[in-house]
């Protein structure tokens, strides 16, 4: 991660926009709140009991049909990228989103409302540095069944071509450029989403584009349209006959803003899809015929180059530190004994974190059975590994952790990107991301052998008391 002397941003004022999903066709009430630095963008539900949050990262991305949807614990938050666009073309890090429903309204198809109203209440700076994550290799994603390519380069500042070609004289070859030096509002803000109209038929069949209007999209027809065809499309919009029209090409004569909009609002997206690694990036980026899919597998290859190559996110041991707790201490706080103990001491306790050490060894009796002649740790006992340790940061300030036992209630996102063998350290971290309610607590697990990840994963426990006690 490279810093770049600027100051993080957050809006001044409360805002609030209202109006209709795209494809639930729900009437939604959106405000943004000003946030503290480091928040970065978070969705917050104030029509779900406990108002559940979803921080706007690639990691809870869940659908990407026709836009980028969050999901978290079974709570979505579907058409985000125009609201994360507009939020990153006019550098705005910190900010809260409440919803009191599901999805982010379509408007007019375009984040020109959001950047219109971010600018009438004003943009401040605050305390803390904005934080700018660089390439450091070019990284590529390609998708050849559908002819898309997206290919991120190093470089030293922020710039993105798009290019379409959707094999149709209605709409043609287009290209889009945009750098971080451009006029987001003039360039970019204004364009809409498109479609093609042989596809709403298709996507009202999938239950989508409920809130679709000729209003807030450029409908582009490729076809000669009969009397049939137009009787069909005054019911699908519910609009008098007489007054739908093709004009070149588009429907109901909605004029371009450019001649390129299509090529543009893709750039937009990209750009929406693009921050939920989390941050600032400088590259440049080159994207052909990119989608939703596409974008945000790419954004994940980029947050793993970033996860990989940050140093600064490595838990480091020395051996010669003195434990937080030893061995006969984490016993105190764990039932678990031979041969299930895996972890042989806590190194580092913070208020959210901790670290424990698993040294591996030869002796180990799963090696006896688990590839005795390639020995490899098992990966469930590197989530157990992870467990126990999180169980030490929960029961560590129960007043009698012995009456308590944490159990697994939900596992997630597991990766395992290494082998791990005898000889290995294992270097444990483990961060709160929601705190203990009622008797659930959630983590983020990552394990360490040097500076190479091995695994991950994303854990929900209970702690319940013993039922002798």
């Amino acid at each position: 991660m490279h810093t770049v002397m600027e100051k993080q941003t957050t809006i001044k004022d409360k805002i609030q926009l209202c109006g209709k999903g795209l494809h639930t066709g729900h009437n939604v009430r959106v405000t943004l709140l000003p946030a503290t630095t480091d928040c970065g963008v978070v969705f917050r539900r104030v029509d779900i009991e406990g108002t559940p949050e979803i921080p706007a990262l690639v990691t809870y991305v869940g659908d990407t049909s026709r836009g980028t949807t969050l999901h978290k614990n079974g709570v979505r938050i579907a058409t985000i990228e125009h609201l994360l666009s507009a939020l990153t073309g006019l550098n705005v890090d910190n900010v809260i989103v409440e919803l009191d429903g599901d999805e982010v309204p379509i408007l007019d198809g375009s984040p020109r409302f959001w950047v219109e109203e971010i600018k009438k209440v004003g943009i401040i700076e605050q305390e803390a540095e904005r934080k700018y994550y660089t390439l450091k290799e070019t990284i590529c994603y390609r998708d050849t069944d559908n002819n898309i390519e997206i290919i991120g380069v190093p470089a030293d500042d922020f710039k993105v071509q798009t290019f379409i070609n959707y094999n149709t004289k209605v709409l043609g070859e287009q290209i889009a450029n945009y750098s971080e030096a451009d006029d987001y509002e003039k360039e970019l803000s204004r364009c809409r989403t498109f479609v093609f109209l042989h596809e709403i038929e298709y996507l009202q069949k999938l239950n989508l584009i409920k809130g679709g209007d000729v209003d807030n999209a450029l409908i582009f027809v490729n076809k000669e349209l009969n009397q049939e065809d137009l009787n069909r499309l005054a019911g699908l919009f519910n609009k008098d006959i007489t007054k739908i029209e093709v004009k070149e090409g588009i429907l109901n004569n909605v004029q371009k803003h450019y001649e390129n909009e299509p090529a543009r609002h893709k750039l937009l997206d990209f750009i929406g899809d693009l921050s939920l690694i989390g941050g600032r990036i400088k590259g440049h980026f080159y994207a052909s015929c990119p989608g939703h899919k596409s974008n945000v597998e790419f954004a994940k290859l980029v947050k793993n180059h970033i996860d990989m190559s940050d140093n600064s996110k490595i838990p480091t041991y020395d051996p010669n530190q003195k434990p937080v707790y030893d061995i006969n201490q984490i016993k105190g706080l764990l039932p678990h004994r031979y041969p299930f103990l895996m972890i042989d001491k806590i190194v580092e306790v913070g208020e959210d974190y901790i670290i424990g050490i698993k040294n591996v060894t030869g002796n180990e009796a799963y090696f006896q059975g688990h590839f005795p002649d390639q020995p490899v740790m098992p990966g469930v006992l590197q989530i157990e590994a992870m467990a126990q340790t999180g169980g030490v940061l929960v029961l560590k300030d129960v007043p009698d952790p012995e009456n308590y036992s944490t159990y697994f209630a939900k596992i997630d996102d597991v990766k395992f990107r290494g082998k791990v063998v005898p000889g290995d350290t294992l270097i444990i971290k483990l961060k709160v991301t929601e705190p203990l309610r009622r008797t659930f607590v959630k983590m983020d697990g990552e394990i360490y052998v040097g500076n190479t990840m091995v695994s991950s994963a994303s854990m929900m426990a209970q702690v319940i008391k013993n039922k002798n006690n």
